[in-house]
């Protein structure tokens, strides 16, 4: 009898996950989070602009700065949607407030790998680190439930967030829902009201919301000069100014990321390095 007690022992062993490795924190500051196999890759090389060279988010910029800084230093912050225009420098400005502040590992979950997110939690829990959870491009299409386990992170469930644990994401939809899926989810016997409350609720658990709206061409035009100077291209402003718009009439639209290839392009054409 004890035999066969044995073989089911060790069957249901093999059977068991295996346990997740501890990562060491210490070794870097940026980790990517992946399910296959599950757990934390340390990242390295970080592409990552300097804060200052955000023009024309400044608003936005002080406020998730302040938010960030007050959560580095062990007081309460807000978990923070950043929404709006492509290109407006959400991510970027993610990435660049936390190399600014230092003191907080930044942690990116894609969003397809959110239903694992409590796996995460729970190595996060027991350490005296700080972390920030970074999700760029969030939304949610239809038949996606993936949805709900970001809400149980944002209300923190039964457990509870971390208090060392914080959450950030950018997405081009104020509700990260499209409006259809929406307006059209009370048609199968459910009420319209509360499917409506359902879907625009989970914005909702984001304590700020920041707005990123297209930039003015002045605006864009100051982006790209700011680059110039802290690459130290010698190039005037006539000659700048009308390379760039030429460069915006061929894209079709304006914003921080066309400024950016602009940029890269000119600087490619004078032979310097980024």
């Amino acid at each position: 009898m004890s035999e066969a007690l044995e073989r089911i022992a060790d069957a249901l062993d093999r059977l068991s996950p295996i346990p997740l490795e501890k990562p060491n924190f210490d070794q870097c500051d940026v980790f990517l989070w992946q399910t296959k196999p599950m757990g934390l890759v340390p990242i390295n090389n970080v592409s990552c602009l300097d804060i200052n060279l955000l023009l024309g988010i400044d608003s936005s910029r002080d406020t998730l700065l302040a938010n960030t800084l007050q959560f580095a230093r062990g007081f309460p912050a807000n978990n923070a949607l950043l929404w709006g225009a492509r290109g407006m420098g959400k991510s970027s400005l993610v990435k660049a407030v936390h190399q600014d502040i230092g003191g907080v590992i930044l942690i990116e979950i894609q969003r397809e790998d959110l239903s694992s997110i409590s796996d995460l939690l729970n190595i996060l829990r027991s350490s005296n680190k700080r972390f920030l959870l970074f999700c760029d491009d969030l939304s949610f299409d239809h038949d996606d439930t993936t949805y709900k386990s970001l809400k149980a992170v944002l209300d923190g469930g039964i457990e509870g967030r971390p208090d060392n644990v914080l959450f950030y994401a950018t997405s081009n939809r104020r509700h990260l829902m499209p409006r259809d899926m929406i307006e059209n989810e009370g048609q199968s016997g459910v009420n319209p009201a509360e499917a409506v409350e359902e879907k625009v609720s989970l914005s909702d658990r984001f304590g700020l919301w920041l707005g990123f709206h297209s930039c003015s061409q002045d605006v864009y035009l100051a982006i790209i000069r700011g680059y110039c100077d802290r690459y130290l291209i010698d190039i005037n402003n006539k000659d700048l100014y009308a390379e760039a718009i030429e460069w915006q009439a061929t894209r079709g639209s304006r914003s921080g990321r066309v400024a950016w290839q602009f940029f890269v392009d000119l600087a490619g054409r004078r032979n310097v390095s980024l």
